[in-house]
């Protein structure tokens, strides 16, 4: 099984997914080392909180050009809730930003919905095959925290969609680019299934 190195660039709370990664025995690291992170063999972009921040880390401290080189070479890159937003190409919060363009498409803000943030438990829809939702549980639960949603310019993006006042993408997946707008690493069994499918088969 090959090393998941997990992006540190301080806007991700990594506890809970480094606890996911060692109770399903993957090895993995977690730095902001940009030498570890050119070196990878496959990548983990978390994140929580909001999308500009986000990216302003990634630009200051130089991860956005490794991470887009690592796309172009063929490393596989998971990104994780605020991590999957980033791979799109703008986003609408608070203003119009760009992010690093891996996933044509657009990150927009929950309309019409009784609640904002979207969170708990609901229902996954896997709309096609692939390694990473492989094994699956019938009628998989996943957990969600977020006020955007994410919608990909092509709809062959989309890997699964979930419901919320409307139907949205909850996973992603173009080439060697993987996105869970849920949180794997806090959604239990059908979550540890989709972290081991990463490390394992992706």
């Amino acid at each position: 099984m090959e090393p998941v190195t997990i992006i540190n660039y301080g806007v991700g709370n990594l506890a809970s997914l480094q606890n996911a990664c060692k109770y399903l025995e993957i090895p993995h690291r977690v730095t902001a080392e940009p030498e570890q992170i050119e070196n990878a063999g496959k990548l983990l972009l978390p994140g929580v909180g909001a999308f500009r921040p986000a990216m302003q880390r990634l630009e200051e401290t130089g991860l956005q050009e490794i991470i887009l080189a690592k796309s172009t070479n063929g490393t596989p890159i998971l990104g994780i809730c605020l991590g999957m937003q980033l791979l799109f190409s703008t986003s609408y919060e608070g203003g119009t930003w760009a992010g690093l363009n891996l996933i044509p498409g657009e990150v927009k803000r929950f309309e019409g919905v009784q609640k904002i943030p979207h969170m708990g438990w609901n229902r996954l829809y896997e709309i096609r095959s692939a390694p990473l939702t492989e094994e699956l549980p019938d009628d998989p639960y996943v957990y969600f925290v977020h006020s955007y949603y994410c919608l990909p310019e092509d709809l062959a993006d989309a890997l699964a969609l979930c419901e919320y006042g409307q139907a949205f993408c909850a996973a992603v997946h173009r080439g060697n680019i993987w996105g869970t707008q849920f949180h794997p690493e806090k959604s239990q069994d059908v979550g540890l299934v989709i972290l081991r499918n990463f490390a394992e088969k992706v």
